[in-house]
């Protein structure tokens, strides 16, 4: 998750706590010592409680597919070799450190989920169903969204579908996994960047929902009332 550090015009400065609420990671800021959730951007303890960071839109896919959209972006390079220490926890029975705070078998507990919120309405979005969909035409609390996936990096996004006042519905494109078109208007749009590339809207973008890709016992702990999309 990504969020902007600056609050009513002063810059914080985070760090990891070595805490955790319900499996999740807890920071906090050199400024006021306060503690924040990563997963709700909000402070829980210390003079700064009850304030949000506003979350910021942001990608989680291959390094591959990134660099061949921002052939220029900057990465954080620490050194040393690289691999992902959590490869056994992902296909373990385990939920997380302390085990689920609250019960939910909607969904089975790894199951992977794009969580998003609407108005303050939370929404799960199973893996299993975006990869089967695709694109995912929804409406939550009145507000006409869309949910993107493209299969061959498991990366998920939200956007509105609503483009100067016309609600748009999507669909895969047929002859490519990051292109899909809208039946409104026959336009071509980028998946990872809500772009459209081709027709008659050549040169609008969608308007990103920020989101984070997470395993559904850690999304349901906190947004006990989510809906989950499918269920």
């Amino acid at each position: 998750m990504v969020y902007d550090r600056t609050i009513d015009g002063q810059e914080y400065t985070f760090g990891v706590s070595g805490k955790l609420i319900r499996n999740v990671l807890v920071m906090f800021d050199h400024e006021t010592d306060s503690l924040w959730s990563q997963l709700l951007g909000q402070a829980v303890d210390g003079p700064m409680a009850g304030t949000k960071l506003q979350p910021l839109p942001a990608v989680q896919t291959t390094w591959a597919q990134w660099k061949s959209l921002h052939p220029d972006t900057l990465a954080l390079v620490t050194g040393g070799p690289v691999y992902d220490s959590y490869d056994g926890y992902y296909t373990s029975g385990q939920a997380g450190v302390i085990g689920e705070t609250f019960s939910d078998t909607r969904l089975p507990r790894k199951e992977l989920v794009h969580g998003v919120l609407v108005e303050g309405q939370p929404v799960a979005y199973p893996f299993s169903e975006l990869r089967t969909q695709r694109a995912v035409n929804d409406t939550v609390n009145g507000i006409p969204i869309l949910v993107l996936f493209h299969v061959e990096t498991a990366t998920a996004l939200a956007f509105h579908r609503t483009v100067a006042d016309q609600v748009l519905t999507f669909a895969p494109s047929p002859d490519d996994s990051l292109i899909f078109v809208d039946h409104e208007t026959g336009s071509r749009w980028m998946a990872l960047t809500g772009a459209a590339i081709g027709g008659p809207l050549k040169g609008k973008r969608l308007a990103r929902i920020p989101g984070t890709s997470s395993f559904w016992f850690g999304w349901k702990d906190f947004y006990t009332n989510t809906l989950v999309y499918g269920r």
